[in-house]
């Protein structure tokens, strides 16, 4: 897949001034940020809540082999 190149970037700008108008573009781009700071802020709360996940499956396996540990009969 090809990348974007300048003349594609300018472009796109010209599209967007002319759909929007100068005074929309700010807001827009406001909104753009806000929402990828709230999408990245909801994959790192994931992310966390996997790992927990994933070390309490961790310990519990652990309690299960010390507590067959202690039952076996010496």
């Amino acid at each position: 897949m090809p990348s974007i190149g300048g003349q594609e970037l300018v472009i796109i700008f010209v599209i967007v001034l002319l759909l929007f108008g100068a005074k929309k573009i700010p807001e827009l781009a406001r909104g753009l940020g806000k929402s990828m700071g709230e999408f990245k802020k909801a994959r790192e709360e994931f992310e966390d809540e996997i790992k927990r996940a994933a070390d309490d499956v961790d310990k519990e396996e652990k309690a299960e082999k010390v507590a067959e540990s202690e039952s076996r009969p010496s």
